[in-house]
């Protein structure tokens, strides 16, 4: 992926440091690319170091001058978001590169939400509660001694990340708490209605069963107002009716359109669709499919996109702005996609892709025999012996207590080795259960 056009660096040491730079990420997307081999710590740590050591000599060079972003800048980005990512494969998931990948997607989806003015108490609860959590990684980690610049430029970033959440937080609370689940309920809509509108098969139904619920909402009002039991005006009204008029509006700009976008348009519809469609099919199988890594190419692209607007619109090769219905929909595909890899990368696991298969097997036993336990147990031990069969499989494995991979020790082995414990514990539970059962009704021959 080309890193967007800026201007090439005017110092020589500068242009030294960006060749180094650039070779430095070439390196990371062949490593990204190869599939052959599980992505190894020392091979990640060893590319960390270099892009370190190049970060620390560019900061020499400018010796603390304000400079104008240019393309070193991007550089070090790219290559910043590449080592996060790869930090997320490797099952490092708890130290501060792998925070940097993260913060950048929440400041994206931040201003997205701050942009559109269409958030629910869900959206920033659950950034609110990941920021915390990066905060004290942060606070924690002392993977980045060598570069506290990189902890303090995170810590800054959750921080401003939090400054704009509060804002929006705010614009929560001013609503009072009877017309909070309303305003919810409208915001469900309208993404609902934007889902429908980029359908491959557009149903004018679908949007008109929203119309009706739309209706029923409008109809709550009094006099153009939400009203208390005792009729006085809710705190909030005008902007939850607001918000319930662009619903309707918006119903009917697509129902107009009916499902056909404009052809000069057609290009960037058709990318950020992709996009949408291949995080959606991550989404459902990362477990098994997801190398964190895969990421970068949809940010990026999602990224380039998104900064090819002009104050806040897109323009066609005439120089004219899109017109609402064409902003709207595009801006809708790019917040869609920016939720998808924010929610793939907070489910990342803290085990390395050389322990996924593993751990995912793990999981899946977890959740039969948790199943199993709930469902009322066993009525025999014999029913139990696959689970043991294939937890002591898994358990023989293991060299010395450690799970191996060519003779590595991948990363994440206290998570694996937790769970193997948990799904031994249950199965442990389970057949004396059975056997208490058995016992039970073993007949008294005295």
């Amino acid at each position: 992926m080309e890193t967007p056009k800026y201007p090439p660096p005017q110092d020589e040491g500068e242009k030294e440091v960006l060749e180094q730079l650039v070779a430095i990420r070439d390196k990371l997307l062949l490593r990204k690319q190869d599939r052959t081999t599980y992505i190894r710590s020392q091979d990640v740590i060893s590319l960390y170091d270099e892009t370190i050591d190049q970060v620390r000599r560019l900061n020499e060079i400018r010796n603390g001058r304000s400079i104008e972003e240019n393309r070193v800048d991007r550089v070090v980005d790219s290559c910043f978001q590449l080592l996060s990512l790869f930090f997320m494969t490797i099952g490092r998931n708890n130290e501060a590169p792998a925070a940097y990948a993260l913060t950048s997607t929440i400041k994206r989806l931040i201003d997205h939400l701050t942009e559109a003015d269409l958030f629910s108490a869900k959206d920033l609860e659950s950034m609110s509660h990941t920021l915390e959590h990066l905060s004290e990684i942060i606070h924690n980690t002392s993977t980045t001694e060598s570069a506290p610049w990189l902890e303090t430029l995170i810590a800054k970033r959750i921080e401003r990340c939090r400054a704009s959440l509060a804002k929006l937080q705010k614009k929560v609370e001013d609503i009072a708490e009877p017309l909070r689940p309303i305003a919810e309920r409208l915001v469900s809509i309208l993404r609902q209605m934007a889902v429908v509108n980029t359908r491959s098969k557009f149903s004018p139904k679908d949007i008109q069963k929203f119309e009706l619920q739309l209706k029923e909402i409008a109809e709550t009002r009094k006099e153009g107002n939400f009203v208390d039991e005792q009729g006085n005006i809710l705190q909030g009204s005008e902007n939850v009716t607001a918000l319930l008029e662009r619903c309707q509006l918006y119903t009917g700009i697509i129902l107009e359109r009916g499902g056909n976008f404009p052809e000069k348009w057609k290009t960037v519809y058709d990318a950020l669709i992709g996009i949408r469609n291949e995080l959606d099919k991550l989404s459902l199988t990362q477990a098994w499919s997801l190398r964190e890594t895969d990421l970068y190419d949809f940010q990026r692209s999602l990224d380039n996109i998104d900064e090819s607007r002009v104050d806040g619109n897109w323009l066609d090769e005439e120089g004219q702005p899109a017109e609402l219905y064409v902003q709207r929909t595009l801006l809708y595909l790019i917040r869609r996609s920016y939720g998808y890899i924010y929610h793939l990368m907070i489910s990342s696991e803290p085990v390395s892709e050389a322990l996924l298969p593993i751990y995912n097997q793990l999981q899946t036993l977890k959740r039969c025999l948790l199943e199993v336990k709930n469902s009322g147990g066993v009525a025999s031990v014999r029913e139990l012996y696959p689970y043991s069969m294939k937890l002591n499989s898994i358990d023989n494995m293991r060299v010395d207590g450690k799970f191996l991979v060519a003779d590595d020790i991948p990363e994440g082995q206290g998570s694996v080795t937790e769970l193997l414990s948990e799904c031994f514990e249950l199965n442990y539970e389970l057949r004396i259960a059975a056997e208490d059962v058995s016992g039970s009704q073993t007949p008294d021959t005295r």
